[in-house]
């Protein structure tokens, strides 16, 4: 077995390996609304979150894949440091992930995922094989970095204003409701949650498609960027393993850490999360779940109470956002030097 094959099956499982700390990392977000809003138990919520979690990558369709697969151009250098290449980016989005879920702190997979793999590119090949995009954007078309960054920057701000017109409304709405209007509230997030999750899976997923189609390519084994049925079963089952084994760091600091959430609360922010999350799925656009769900959060508290809701909390997530990418990139060049020392 060639140097090179051993290098693209390596790269194909540390990407599933991605896509299941995706999952109790990122993804786990999606019942700390639930759970904190006594909706359902947790064993209920990882269950219905894990069967749409499923189905979204299978039935989501790939426009997200694409994105993610083509921000990086690696088809004019030698196939076995390509795929050296790429392994090491992922190298950088993994270890990127474990320490900040370690951590407690719901920094974005994404984010990692971005940067693990600029800083590996750059660092091997230069920026040039970098599809920035910004001279792109100029004329009309959103495309590679520029692409995946304003989906990244702009949908926790739309999530922010979504829930807080939505809460807004729904406030006004039951405002003479009796307190046994909670029970209906807490049954509309069995359906609310199942969307979320769906939604979900049919964008994050497809990040960890994206990435094995394109090793397959580099490696000669698919002749066009084309996703693979068994690529999309097997990343749609890493990311639902990665829910049932539950992120329970992040589900507190989501759930509890930024504003009390009841029932009503729950719905507005489950509702928000899962618009614009599949809204994003369906322009092809990368997102944070872990963003778009914590910001819909702060924006339903600021819609109510601003003085509850515990900004300090929200500054160290805000400020994850900004050092995600360069630490990833910082962990994937490390990643690149140790390869080089090893292949020396």
């Amino acid at each position: 077995m060639d140097t090179l094959v051993v290098l693209a099956i390596v790269a194909v499982g540390l990407v599933i390996l991605f896509d299941y700390t995706n999952g109790f990392h990122d993804a786990s977000n999606i019942i700390a609304t639930v759970i904190a809003s006594r909706a359902m138990t947790p064993i209920q919520a990882v269950c219905v979150v894990g069967l749409f979690e499923f189905l979204g990558p299978v039935l989501g369709g790939t426009a997200v894949a694409n994105t993610i697969g083509k921000f990086v151009t690696l088809d004019d250098i030698d196939p076995t440091r390509a795929v050296a290449i790429i392994l090491c980016g992922i190298v950088g989005a993994i270890v990127w992930n474990l320490g900040t879920w370690w951590f407690g702190i719901p920094s974005s997979s994404s984010h990692a995922l971005v940067g693990g793999l600029c800083g590996a590119v750059i660092v091997a090949v230069g920026s040039d094989h970098v599809v920035w995009g910004f001279g792109e954007l100029f004329k009309g078309h959103v495309t590679g970095v520029t692409k995946v960054l304003i989906g990244l920057i702009v949908s926790p701000l739309i999530g922010f204003w979504v829930g807080f017109l939505l809460h807004k409304a729904m406030s006004r709405l039951l405002g003479r409701a009796r307190p046994t209007a909670n029970r209906p509230l807490r049954r509309a997030q069995w359906f609310t949650s199942a969307w979320l999750a769906f939604s979900h899976g049919a964008n994050d997923a497809q990040k960890s498609m994206g990435i094995i189609t394109l090793v397959l390519l580099l490696s000669g084994r698919i002749e066009s960027f084309t996703v693979p049925f068994w690529v999309i079963l097997s990343c749609a089952t890493a990311i639902t393993l990665g829910i049932l084994s539950g992120g329970w760091r992040i589900v507190r600091t989501v759930g509890f850490g930024i504003y009390k959430i009841r029932p009503l609360h729950a719905l507005d922010a489950q509702l928000t999360s899962a618009g614009v999350i599949y809204a994003a799925s369906i322009l092809g656009a990368p997102v944070s779940t872990t963003h778009v769900v914590s910001s819909s959060i702060m924006g339903i508290g600021a819609s109510e109470r601003p003085k509850s809701v515990r900004w300090k909390k929200a500054q160290e997530i805000i400020s994850t956002w900004f050092i995600t990418i360069p630490g990833a990139a910082i962990v994937s060049i490390a990643a690149y030097f140790i390869v080089q020392l090893f292949f020396a």
